[in-house]
C-alpha cells in the first residue's frame, strides 16, 4: 500500500530533503502561468540523507504508475536514487548512464525516463558567471568540495576536450568518505581529457582548508556538499584562506550559507568574486520543467532573464 495519493491534476514532484523551504514552491505556480502549463502543480517528497532504497523505489513506482504524476526533479538524492531504482527505468539517458545519477524523471510514450540534467544546467551557470575563455586566460584551477552528482556534472563540463584551451589547469575534488571519491575517479576515467586531476579525502573541514594554499590565483572554489542547506555548517573552517582573486561558488542559494559568509569576510582583502546558487537553481529547474512537460524553454539570455525576474518576484511574495 503506497503512502502517496493519486494526483488530481498534472503534477511535478520535487524529491529532496527540505523541499517546503525551497523557493520553487512559490516560483513554480508563477512559471506555470507564464509557460502555459494550465493547472499544473508541484509537490515535495522529502527523504532523509541516504534513505533506504525501498523508500526511493516506492516513490518512483508511484510516479511511474500514477497517470497525472508527470515526473520529478531530484536533488541531494541523485546518486542514491539512481542506485536504488536503476532497473525501474525504461530509458536511461547517456549522461545518467555515465554519471550514475538521476536528477530528472519524466515519461515519454509510455516509458519512464531517467535523465541527468546537471551537466547542462551547471554548465550554463558556470559559463554565465565566468564568461568565455576564463581558464584559457587565467591558468586557474578548480577545487570542488564534495564528490556527489553536482560535482560529477560540473567537472565533466569543465574537463571536456571540446572546450579546447578553456579548461582548468587542474581539478581537485575532495570528499568526506572514500567511496564517493573512488566513484568520481572511475567516472572521470571515462572522460577524454588532458586536465590534471587530484582527489583528496577530507573527513574534516580543516582537510579542505589545507587544499586552498596550493591553488593558483583566480581559481574556482565550489561548495558542492549541501552544507549550509541540507545540513548546517560549511566544508571549511573560519581559518580557511581563499586564493587571491578566487571565484567562490556555493551551489546553495538558501539556508545558513556559512560558506558564503566565510568568503564575504575575505572578499575585499582577497579580491574574491562570490556567486550563490540562484542562477544554477533557475537553469536546473527550467531544464527539468521543459523535459517533464515536453515544452521548449530557451536558454538564451533574454528568456532566462525573463524567467529569473518572475522567479525573484514570486520568491519575495
Amino acid at each position: 500500500m503506497t503512502q502517496y495519493r493519486p494526483a488530481d491534476r498534472p503534477t511535478l514532484y520535487f524529491i529532496g530533503v527540505t523541499t517546503a523551504k525551497s523557493s520553487i514552491m512559490k516560483v513554480f505556480p508563477a512559471w506555470a502561468r507564464e509557460l502555459g502549463l494550465g493547472d499544473a502543480q508541484i509537490k515535495g517528497m522529502d527523504f532523509p540523507l541516504h534513505a533506504e532504497p525501498e523508500a526511493y523505489r516506492e516513490a518512483v513506482a508511484f510516479i511511474r504508475d500514477d497517470p497525472l504524476s508527470l515526473g520529478a526533479l531530484v536533488t541531494t538524492h541523485k546518486i542514491d536514487l539512481f542506485n536504488a531504482c536503476r532497473d525501474m527505468f525504461d530509458v536511461i539517458d547517456p549522461f545518467a548512464a555515465l554519471m550514475k545519477e538521476t536528477s530528472c524523471i519524466s515519461k515519454h510514450a509510455g516509458q519512464l525516463v531517467c535523465h541527468a540534467k546537471d551537466p547542462i544546467s551547471s554548465g550554463l551557470a558556470i559559463d554565465g558567471f565566468l564568461g568565455e575563455g576564463y581558464f584559457a586566460g587565467s591558468g586557474a584551477e578548480v577545487f570542488a568540495i564534495g564528490a556527489g552528482g553536482s560535482t560529477i556534472a560540473l567537472t565533466w563540463h569543465l574537463m571536456r576536450k571540446a572546450r579546447g584551451r578553456d579548461v582548468p589547469a587542474r581539478i581537485v575534488v575532495s570528499n568526506r568518505s572514500r567511496p564517493r571519491l573512488d566513484e568520481i575517479r572511475h567516472i572521470h576515467g571515462q572522460i577524454p581529457t588532458d586536465v590534471a586531476l587530484d582527489y583528496v579525502l577530507a573527513p574534516a573541514p580543516a582537510d579542505n582548508d589545507a587544499v586552498l594554499p596550493g591553488l593558483k590565483p583566480g581559481s574556482l572554489v565550489i561548495n558542492a556538499t549541501g552544507l549550509g542547506k541540507d545540513a548546517p555548517g560549511s566544508p571549511l573552517t573560519d581559518a580557511a584562506v581563499f586564493p587571491q582573486g578566487a571565484v567562490v561558488w556555493d551551489l546553495n542559494y538558501r539556508g545558513d550559507l556559512v560558506f558564503l559568509d566565510q568568503a564575504r569576510a575575505q572578499q575585499d582583502a582577497r579580491g574574491l568574486t562570490i556567486v550563490d546558487g540562484w542562477t544554477y537553481f533557475i537553469h536546473g529547474w527550467t531544464q527539468v520543467i521543459a523535459e517533464v512537460f515536453h515544452i521548449p524553454i530557451g536558454t538564451d539570455a533574454a528568456t532566462i532573464d525573463r524567467l529569473t525576474g518572475i522567479a525573484r518576484a514570486a520568491a519575495r511574495g
